[in-house]
């Protein structure tokens, strides 16, 4: 639903305060919450999760919580559009806590420079991302371990289509 504001500010900060406690209350884990532009729109997304999984029951039902929420205060400077989602089987790790939790689970690195070993990695996450690097065993049984900063994106890897996240 498209919103005006003139209110500035960290949007996703915001209406991760704003959402965080209305997904605990429909049994749902706030994955991230992204503001960007795609070409000439703004979105907000917001992306749930929930064991076993997310149905659209739940992404309406997340929608029908924040909408108003977002209608009163005002968090976004101008026109968007609300997308409330999955994170999906081979989510973008972008949190602390997401590196805790896929911790012995692959993942797949994209850098955003090349290196002699290449651009794009695919591993098992050993644990400790939490911080500014990350590591990954892999395949060869070497490990590879770089800067958050020097990836242009970390995603999960999915295991097995029957697998639940």
């Amino acid at each position: 639903m498209p919103q005006k504001s003139g209110k500035k500010g960290n949007v996703s900060a915001r209406v991760w305060e704003l959402a965080e406690p209305l997904a605990q209350g429909l049994g749902l884990t706030l994955w991230d919450v992204q503001y960007m532009k795609e070409g000439a729109d703004w979105f907000l997304r917001i992306l749930i999760d929930k064991e076993g999984g997310v149905s659209i029951d739940d992404c309406v039902e997340m929608t029908h919580a924040i909408d108003p929420v977002l209608d009163e205060e005002d968090p976004v400077p101008q026109e968007y559009m609300l997308e409330v989602s999955s994170p999906g089987l081979e989510r973008k790790l972008t949190r602390p806590e997401h590196f805790t939790a896929y911790a012995g689970r692959p993942v797949h690195i994209r850098l955003i420079r090349p290196t002699e070993a290449g651009r794009e990695f695919t591993g098992t996450l050993a644990p400790g991302g939490e911080g500014a690097e990350v590591s990954l065993a892999l395949e060869d049984g070497s490990t590879l371990t770089v800067q958050k900063k020097d990836c242009s994106a970390i995603h999960a890897v999915a295991e097995d289509e029957d697998e639940e996240l």
